[in-house]
């Protein structure tokens, strides 16, 4: 049998590689915050309270303060005016937001089941576990709400004073007239969804084992986060502590799916015990603890009402929404159900009317932020559902609903109601290449004789867009962002021709070290082997944003092109220098800077990197040396789309599920 050669490194992008991760993770060699083992660590458990909305009348640490192996027990009371609260770093603009004081430690009352209350520093981890349980804390409990609807109703219970009726924004979008469009149209379909609550579950929980330094004041800090460089920025802003001060690292994480991206009380509670504390403290979360204490997300309840013609050309959409924050402002909540959701209502049709309105709601539930796409599968959801039962209504496929409404791809760029802009977009060729990949008229023919023999048989479909490529800094922040989102990324050329590349992008999972040595090695001529990635170290890597939103290829693999281009543009000047060239005639390719057209007169990558570094033949004035950072700011986001066709059967006597089939065609 013939063995398939290695792509040369010019073919190498986009092919089926050997993931450079793969040897130490499949091995167990890959070391998670779990696996640091410092001298004389020591072990962090937390109290959290049982009630979902209580008043703390006491916590008694005595015995758990005696108990063999503890060091120290800290209450809300012992740091009230030591721990900061938490941040919300999504200030919505006019929304009448509310950002209610979060205590890391509860000092009198405590508002979600998981709230903490008190924190354990034993010399072991089942200890300081032990201990914990020893905490008698004591509690008068609270009228509770944990359903939006119920907790915006008068005389529901009260969460905070500054928040009035539970209220925590109001947010609206759209453009057009949508009474105008309703009374105007002759058919009219509503429906309420209930986008349910869901609990993150990455595999390795989260983790932090914070070190202080008195003498130097240096604070390292490990920590399972999409975040690193922020965390560290967050760090220094909320705790005061100097940013030179902080290094931040994020080794092997098991899993983020946006629960991983925020500044957490338990990171507040952490960077502070650890300045109390001579030894190094590790906290890893218990996968019971994570249900309660790690950000939730979705939990909508979403009233939609959508006008049409007969034919069924949609003309206009009102949505309202109750968006269930749970009892705090986590770091981006604002921006998740209003933001990333509202401005994706359109989804891929034209609606010349919109108006979304939603409301966020306090409930003593556990805080809600970003999962698994954050907003736009909520509006995703939404649309197609509305969509299908429009078509429904009218007695029209829900495909041929689709063609008549989908934005047309001569009008592209196309700004939606909403107020952003589809850079480009074919939806009617996505869905017809779906229905043809899956026969969808055999498939209907095979529902109808299904249904005839009394089996349940269903096609679904789907066609979306959604907003990736979380980037555009002037964007991002317009809508209240705290923050800008470029990305960074630096790429080093080593003397004897090997690459290192350091990513502000931060991997739990993705295969960042795999995806971008391919970019690298395709673009420099580089061998895939001899190139190195490097991220999740504040202490060795450029400041970067994190991965979240689509982002890593999309933001911070457009830095690392620009410190390509840069890198190839100073090794064509030396070698041009050598070769005793015009620069305007030269160009790089596989890996060589050559004349044009006479591929004799070349230098490698090689070559030039060893003449940069050892000072032999560089232009005069030129700095050694062969690396280049970039900060890339996108102008504006990405737009994926596609359609999906998914058979389901389910047996009427046992409610079992089956999928006969399901095609997907995605851009």
């Amino acid at each position: 049998m013939a063995i398939a050669e290695p792509p040369t490194p010019n073919a190498i992008f986009g092919a089926s590689v050997k993931r450079k991760e793969d040897p130490r993770l499949i091995s167990g060699k890959g070391q998670y915050v779990d696996d640091l083992r410092l001298v004389d660590m020591l072990y962090v458990a937390f109290v959290r309270s049982p009630h979902g909305h209580a008043r703390i009348t006491g916590i008694n640490v005595d015995k758990a303060r005696a108990a063999n192996g503890v060091l120290a027990v800290y209450t809300g009371k012992d740091t009230a005016d030591k721990i900061p609260s938490v941040p919300c770093g999504w200030l919505l603009p006019d929304s009448d937001l509310k950002i209610p004081p979060h205590p890391p430690l509860a000092v009198d009352t405590v508002r979600y089941t998981g709230d903490i209350v008190a924190a354990v520093i034993a010399r072991s981890r089942e200890g300081a576990a032990d201990a914990a349980n020893l905490v008698e804390a004591s509690y008068e409990p609270l009228p509770a709400v944990v359903d939006s609807e119920e907790a915006l109703k008068p005389g529901a219970p009260q969460l905070h004073e500054d928040a009035p009726g539970n209220v925590a924004f109001r947010w609206k979008a759209g453009v057009g007239d949508v009474d105008k469009a309703f009374a105007e149209s002759p058919v009219h379909v509503k429906l309420r969804i209930r986008n349910q609550r869901l609990i993150p579950n990455a595999i390795e929980p989260r983790g932090i084992v914070a070190s202080f330094n008195k003498a130097s004041g240096q604070l390292t800090y490990w920590t399972s986060t999409q975040i690193p460089h922020t965390i560290k920025l967050l760090l220094a802003l909320v705790m005061g502590l100097p940013e030179q001060k902080i290094r931040v690292i994020a080794p092997d994480v098991g899993g983020g799916f946006g629960s991983k991206l925020y500044l957490y009380a338990e990171d507040l509670i952490m960077a502070y015990l650890a300045q109390q504390s001579d030894k190094p403290l590790k906290w890893i979360e218990e996968k019971r603890e994570s249900y309660v204490a790690t950000t939730h997300g979705r939990d909508q309840i979403q009233d939609a009402e959508l006008s049409a013609t007969r034919d069924g050309k949609i003309t206009g959409f009102r949505v309202k929404v109750m968006a269930n924050l749970g009892a705090y402002q986590s770091l981006f909540a604002p921006g998740i159900p209003t933001i990333a959701f509202g401005t994706m209502l359109t989804g891929a049709y034209k609606i010349p009317n919109i108006d979304g309105e939603v409301t966020g709601v306090f409930t003593n539930t556990t805080p809600v932020d970003a999962y698994r796409g954050a907003g736009r599968p909520e509006a995703a959801h939404l649309v197609e559902r509305m969509v299908d039962t429009l078509a429904h209504e009218i007695g029209k496929d829900p495909a041929d609903v689709r063609r008549l409404n989908f934005i047309p791809a001569a009008e592209y760029p196309y700004t939606t109601p909403t107020g952003v802009q589809y850079d480009s977009g074919n939806y009617s060729a996505a869905l017809e290449r779906a229905l043809e990949t899956c026969n969808y008229s055999r498939l209907r023919d095979e529902q109808k004789h299904a249904r005839e023999q009394g089996r349940l048989l269903g096609i679904g479909l789907s066609s979306y867009v959604e907003i990736c490529g979380m980037g555009p800094s002037k964007v991002m922040q317009s809508t209240g962002a705290q923050a800008a989102l470029w990305e960074s990324a630096t790429v080093r050329v080593h003397a004897t021709g090997k690459v290192t590349v350091y990513t502000g992008t931060s991997p739990h999972g993705q295969g960042h070290e795999t995806a971008f040595a391919q970019m690298v090695s395709s673009d420099l001529g580089v061998p895939f082997d001899d190139i190195d990635v490097v991220h999740g170290d504040s202490g060795s890597v450029q400041m970067g944003v994190g991965t979240f939103g689509s982002r890593s290829m999309a933001v911070g693999g457009g830095a690392i092109h620009m410190s390509m281009q840069k890198i190839k543009q100073k090794a064509i000047e030396i070698a041009a220098h050598q070769l005793e060239a015009n620069v305007a005639d030269m160009v790089y390719e596989d890996g060589k800077a050559q004349v044009k057209g006479d591929p004799s007169r070349a230098k490698a990558l090689g070559e030039i990197a060893f003449a940069a570094f050892m000072g032999g033949g560089l232009p005069a004035g030129m700095e050694p040396g062969l690396e280049a950072t970039s900060f890339f700011d996108p102008e504006n986001f990405t737009w994926p789309f596609g359609t999906h066709v998914c058979t389901t059967e389910v047996d009427r006597e046992t409610g079992k599920v089956k999928l006969p089939s399901y095609c997907a065609v995605d851009d």
